[in-house]
């Protein structure tokens, strides 16, 4: 399996301990979350079960009690996992209770002293309303399970927000029961090139780029991509030809993690009309949301890896700002949804496009933001404290912006200029006097203990001039790919 090794090691080390465990797993949506499960333990599961896609039931074209049908529903789902998995055929359970009481019955049955691994899958999606369901797991947990030392509980789920209000903090009964968390992250630029080299797709370090703007580094994505064709092809084969698969992803994926998916895709779309993001009061100005709602939209929207929250350099926390991140949703917001007449051949015809040169440059910033360990490695400050954001200055005497500073703990802020070229960054005489004036206008705000160092992030790095020597250190994507 490509990455995820310390989330390997962390299950395997809980696997081998002589207690019973209750772990869970999160993150995005199609981020590799059961591939990790499934190939750590491989088939070593006592019950495996994943929930079924939340629907609504109906009858005579009118909803016929949809809470109660959903539970049926997902109650006999788990039921057939329990027969597969050796329980006796007998009565379907009619509650949650009851169906935990039978896996309990399950795993008695087949208890030889050895280790017996429960694994979950897409937990939120069995807590449908007037369920009963989070009342049954933490009977099963805190009643039996937690007393077993040859139990390991593995839940995970895709609704991050819900792992982490339900389980994780939960206040209730379920409180502190969680014993390992892993919040799974997606792919970095160098895991992206080992699982495409592993399916037989070999790419240029500016196509591995491109290829991160657009699917982000999310397995599922780049599982989809043909080795036979370029990535132009690919990305008009998945998204603007007749039937493309992510055609409809965006939906699909809102609609299988929130429960309230027309609200988050609004406020995804208006995040996406700003770079830099919106201010919370500006969103609720924009969507009429506020209060708990609102707190609670811009919560799950974060745990699920598709927005940032972040404090502007040189702002206070009542300028903190909200803005999308996703690469996903970013490319698909910007060419694909709305596109008023479908080209099924548009991304190959508009490669040299300046609507697409313009958002490679943006794109790639983005990607650096992913980044920053490796950026920290190039400079030699690993293991300098620091944080990040990008700098945007408007006042009626001057605006002005830098894409990227990195501010740290030694009295360095590095101001990162970012730029996605096909061959070595030029300097002029006219880019040179604006790095100098934004260094200048930079100076005059921070402290006079503190040192400004001029750092170019580019592909291919600098072509030396007479003014190259403006940029104290040059990063290059080569640097980014490095584990």
């Amino acid at each position: 399996m490509i990455g995820r090794k310390n989330e390997q090691e962390e299950l395997l080390r809980r696997y081998e301990r002589n207690k019973a465990e209750f772990v869970a797993v999160y993150g995005r949506r199609r981020v590799g979350k059961t591939t990790l499960i499934t190939e750590t333990f491989q088939n070593r599961f006592a019950f495996h079960h994943a929930g079924l896609t939340p629907v609504e039931s109906e009858q005579g074209g009118r909803l016929h009690d949809p809470a109660q049908s959903e539970v049926r529903r997902q109650l006999k789902h788990f039921y057939r996992a329990l027969i597969h998995y050796g329980l006796p055929d007998g009565s379907e359970p009619s509650s949650w209770l009851e169906a935990f009481y039978l896996l309990e019955d399950l795993l008695e049955q087949k208890d030889d002293g050895s280790r017996q691994v429960v694994f979950l899958d897409e937990l939120p999606w069995m807590d449908t309303p007037r369920s009963g369901f989070l009342t049954a797991l933490e009977g099963f947990w805190n009643s039996w399970g937690c007393l077993r030392k040859n139990l390991m509980l593995i839940v995970c789920g895709s609704a991050s927000s819900w792992m982490m209000d339900k389980l994780v903090n939960n206040h209730g009964g379920l409180y502190n029961r969680v014993t390992c968390e892993i919040r799974l992250a997606p792919f970095s630029l160098c895991e992206c090139r080992q699982f495409l080299l592993g399916n037989g797709m070999k790419m240029t370090s500016y196509d591995l780029a491109e290829c991160y703007m657009v699917f982000g580094g999310i397995p599922f994505y780049l599982d989809a991509l043909n080795e036979k064709l370029s990535l132009a092809q690919n990305i008009d084969r998945l998204f603007f030809e007749r039937n493309a698969m992510f055609r409809d992803e965006f939906d699909r994926l809102f609609n299988s993690i929130f429960v309230n998916p027309e609200t988050m895709k609004s406020i995804v779309r208006l995040l996406n009309r700003r770079r830099g993001g919106y201010t919370r009061k500006e969103i609720s100005e924009f969507t009429g949301l506020s209060g708990k709602t609102l707190t609670s939209c811009m919560r799950a929207l974060i745990g699920s890896d598709f927005v940032e929250y972040y404090v502007p350099f040189l702002e206070g926390k009542r300028e903190a700002k909200y803005r999308l991140i996703d690469p996903f949703c970013l490319f698909f917001l910007r060419f694909v949804e709305d596109q008023p007449k479908r080209n099924e051949h548009f991304w190959v015809q508009h490669q040299a496009s300046h609507a697409i040169t313009a958002w490679r440059g943006l794109a790639f910033e983005n990607v650096c933001f992913f980044h920053i360990p490796q950026i920290k490695r190039a400079l030699g400050i690993t293991g300098v404290r620091s944080s990040q954001s990008a700098w945007i200055l408007r006042d009626e005497a001057e605006s002005t912006q830098i894409d990227l500073l990195i501010e740290r703990d030694d009295r360095i802020i590095n101001a990162c200029e970012i730029k996605f070229y096909s061959d070595e960054f030029v300097v002029d005489k006219t880019y040179y006097r604006k790095l100098l004036s934004r260094q200048g206008m930079l100076v005059e705000r921070i402290s006079p203990k503190v040192s400004v160092h001029q750092t170019l992030i580019s592909t291919y790095g600098l072509k030396r001039n007479e003014y190259s020597g403006v940029f104290t250190q040059v990063i290059t994507l080569d640097d980014l790919l490095l584990e």
